[in-house]
């Protein structure tokens, strides 16, 4: 009867046990989801501090002012962001942890101690599915197994990518002997040969070894390549080994499967169906030379571990706590520095018996558990247990499982508290960070400070349009005392064409004409109109001349006005079509009620010509009346007139008439040169001169300033518009920051 109370009552207590582990597996996820919850709300904030970034280097590059350029430079959100990058590195590890379905207890330790021996007592697995030997390393890969009652064995492979591979498998080779940049694709480490090993690498047999290690996963390639980025494959039970193992059970190194393979997921149903939700992770033997392992080891006992086995098998001839058993046990303590490792570890001692290979090691494992303390490797507990002896490993679970029932909550909030302590800073140096953002550019750059800028942009081209247009007139004031040489060449060009086309009749001409009229009178009368009319004709090309004066003292006072008065903006034509567009621009008034100043003189200058008729023509038609039959001047034939006479007459009329044209355009060399410096002066004494003429332009350039200083105004909107957003999100991160709660701890 007593023994049926017994075992009434350890069933019972397996049965609380398993209930509070499932409780406890379901209470983790509504912790999951808070941290998924601030690990979203983390990145959210790094990628509006990314933003903020980008704007803050924009600005520097547009702010002038040297406060504000200071006051933006003090801004560190790179920082932040390292900062905000390792706290979400660890949140997702925390995140992971309890989404987790099991409590994961991982088994570690050196090759050759008995890991693969103690996992077999516990799942009831064979080497088979859990290789063990006793020559080599053997485990190639790290294991998961899960218990699930009443199930077959299976496995699942998980097999590297191309990437995984070359990064987590092949990188580290290269990284730790300095052979260079990593391959960029398997295609290049299967076709170039391996970089020679460097000759100042320190050491020797340690390195050599390491190098092994990479040319095993390159000489073999072949064998495993068709295995990589082929994603998961269920197994059976028996093809497990083959992708988890370096041998076969008789110790020949014949697999290489596993050099492609990132982990192993075994399902199978534990002889203890009572010890309710729980996985063993399963990690290669330490003490190989496999580069990359501790980190493997450090990532997958600060994820996937909520509590560790070292496994330790002391020598029956004699032994001692070695320096790799303490490297070993800083390697774990290194991948939870928030949650110290006595607290979540145990220390197996693997207790041997006379009659195995190793022999009886019982006082060795009392003298190993005697002494752990002084090599400061402290644990929950140091048990000593036949690592092949089902029910002393059941014991090892049963005891490590009931620690973990009553102890896991408060273990995780440990773990935890950090973070949430690490968080709650952090978040508070974000604010921090954020309020000197806001207060970087001052309430004066956000108001519209476009104003300021015209003034003294307006300044600077009333200086350059005035220094400008009054250097011109100074050289047309030089000029107008000189001859205008290219109207004096148009009047060489006239009188040489009247000297070579007088258009005088031959004495033939004149006796046909005379028979014609019946009369030399009447014939010489019509030949002095015909040769006036010819004469004048030629001096018509001087209004050509007169033009383009004038045109080209409009260019002059155009180009001043597009380059020193910066006005090309208001249109795209030249010279007088120019000054013709800014004066159809101008407002008839600028200053209300007052006719503006600035219009009339561009009107003047546009409106302004020189010709021929209205210039020229009235000064050398009366020097033509020679040439006019009728007139007192004009030479008269005599009562019984010739040919010749006719002839004679034309010629002497025609030469004193061009004379007296020659002598009459000669005074007139100056007046062109004259005419234009008027003009101009005219047209300064009303843009430049009159009075509140100053404001006029003023008012006329701020109503156009986007046109005249286009880049000047676009940089302010641009800027000012960077401003805007940059205030505008950071106060959308600030706003975010107080609305979000980064706590994930009640």
């Amino acid at each position: 009867m007593d023994g049926v109370f017994c075992w009434f009552m350890i069933n019972a207590m397996n049965t609380n046990r398993t209930a509070r582990i499932a409780s406890i597996i379901e209470k983790r996820r509504p912790l999951a989801k808070k941290i998924a919850q601030v690990e979203a709300f983390l990145w959210s904030v790094s990628d509006s501090l990314r933003a903020l970034e980008l704007h803050r280097h924009q600005l520097l590059g547009r702010v002038e002012e040297l406060n504000f350029r200071a006051r933006l430079k003090e801004i560190d959100f790179s920082t932040l962001q390292s900062r905000i990058a390792t706290e979400l590195e660890f949140l997702i590890k925390l995140r992971v942890r309890f989404e987790r379905d099991t409590l994961n207890i991982g088994v570690v330790g050196r090759a050759r101690q008995g890991k693969s021996r103690l996992l077999q007592s516990l799942t009831g697995l064979t080497a088979t599915e859990i290789p063990d030997g006793s020559r080599q390393h053997c485990t190639g890969v790290r294991s998961t197994i899960y218990h699930q009652p009443d199930i077959d064995t299976e496995g699942e492979v998980c097999f590297h990518t191309e990437d995984s591979f070359l990064d987590e498998a092949i990188g580290p080779y290269y990284d730790k002997l300095r052979l260079g940049a990593k391959p960029k694709s398997l295609e290049e480490f299967a076709t170039n040969p391996l970089p020679p090993l460097p000759v100042d690498l320190p050491g020797f047999a340690e390195p050599g070894a390491m190098y092994h290690h990479l040319n095993r996963y390159h000489t073999n390639l072949p064998k495993y390549r068709h295995l990589l980025s082929t994603g998961n494959r269920r197994i059976s039970k028996q093809e497990i080994r083959e992708y988890v193992a370096q041998d076969n059970q008789s110790g020949e190194r014949i697999f290489f499967n596993y050099l492609a393979v990132q982990q192993v997921k075994i399902v199978c149903s534990f002889p203890n169906s009572d010890v309710g939700e729980i996985a063993l992770v399963d990690m290669p033997g330490l003490g190989d030379t496999g580069v990359g392992d501790e980190g493997r080891l450090m990532k997958t006992l600060g994820q996937d571990v909520d509590v560790i086995l070292f496994v330790r098998m002391p020598k029956s001839a004699g032994d001692y706590w070695a320096d790799v058993d303490v490297r070993l046990y800083d390697t774990a303590r290194a991948a939870l520095i928030e949650l110290p490792l006595d607290l979540w570890s145990f220390m197996i001692l693997n207790r041997t018996a006379g009659d195995s290979n190793n022999g009886d090691n019982s006082n060795n494992c009392r003298d190993l558990a005697d002494t752990i303390t002084e090599k400061h490797l402290f644990v929950v507990g140091c048990l000593v247990a036949n690592c092949a002896h089902v029910e002393q490993t059941n014991n090892i679970v049963e005891r490590v499982l009931d620690y973990l029932a009553n102890n896991i909550t408060s273990l995780d909030r440990q773990y935890t508290s950090s973070c949430q302590e690490r968080l709650i800073e952090l978040q508070d140096t974000v604010n921090l960070e954020l309020e000197k953002a806001r207060k970087a550019l001052g309430q004066t750059m956000l108001r519209d400070n476009s104003f300021p800028l015209f003034l003294r942009l307006f300044d600077r081209l009333w200086n350059d349009l005035t220094n400008g247009l009054e250097e011109l007139l100074k050289n047309l004031r030089k000029q107008r005392e000189q001859v205008d040489m290219d109207f004096k060449e148009q009047i060489e060009a006239a009188i040489f064409a009247c000297q070579s086309d007088t258009g005088i009749p031959t004495i033939e001409q004149i006796e046909k004409r005379n028979n014609l009229e019946k009369s030399y009178a009447i014939a010489y009368s019509k030949y002095l109109n015909e040769i006036r009319a010819h004469l004048s004709q030629n001096f018509l090309s001087l209004d050509e001349g007169l033009k383009r004066k004038i045109e080209n003292v409009k260019l002059q006072v155009a180009d001043v006005l597009i380059e020193q008065g910066r006005l090309g903006g208001l249109s795209s034509a030249i010279g007088a079509e120019f000054i013709k567009a800014v004066a159809e621009q101008l407002p008839e008034e600028l200053i209300p009620g007052q006719p503006s100043n600035i219009k009339q003189g561009f009107q003047l200058l546009a409106d302004f010509e020189i010709s021929y008729r209205g210039f020229v023509q009235h000064r050398i038609r009366q020097h033509l009346d020679v040439l006019t039959p009728n007139e007192p001047t004009t030479l008269q034939l005599s009562k019984s007139p010739t040919a010749q006479q006719v002839l004679t007459n034309i010629k002497t009329a025609h030469a004193e008439a061009l004379y007296k044209c020659e002598n009459a355009l000669q005074d007139l060399l100056y007046e062109p040169n004259q005419a234009a410096f008027a003009v101009v002066e005219e047209f300064l004494d009303r843009i430049l001169r009159a009075a509140e003429v100053e404001s006029e332009w003023r008012i006329f350039l701020e109503q156009v300033r986007d046109l005249v200083w286009l880049n000047e105004f676009q940089q302010l909107v641009e800027r000012t518009q960077l401003q805007r957003e940059w205030l505008t999100l950071v106060e959308q991160v600030i706003a975010a920051n107080r609305s979000n709660s980064i706590r994930f701890l009640n």
